[in-house]
């Protein structure tokens, strides 16, 4: 997968992505999955729905 997501944007989702699941499991709640997206795609440096629209926030090298 080519990377499109840059480091600001890469901190931005793990962190949401980690939030997210911590209520979902504070709460029980399996809603807390979602947090799963934001948690991935930072993780890879790669978000699909970035790739759909031509957006790439990575610094040119």
């Amino acid at each position: 997968m080519q990377k499109n997501v840059g480091d600001t944007d890469r901190m931005i989702r793990i962190i949401a992505g980690i939030i997210i699941l911590a209520i979902g499991v504070y709460y029980g709640s399996w809603w807390g999955l979602i947090g799963l997206v934001p948690l991935f795609t930072g993780l890879t440096r790669s978000c699909v729905l970035y790739k759909m629209l031509g957006i790439n926030t990575c610094k040119l090298n």
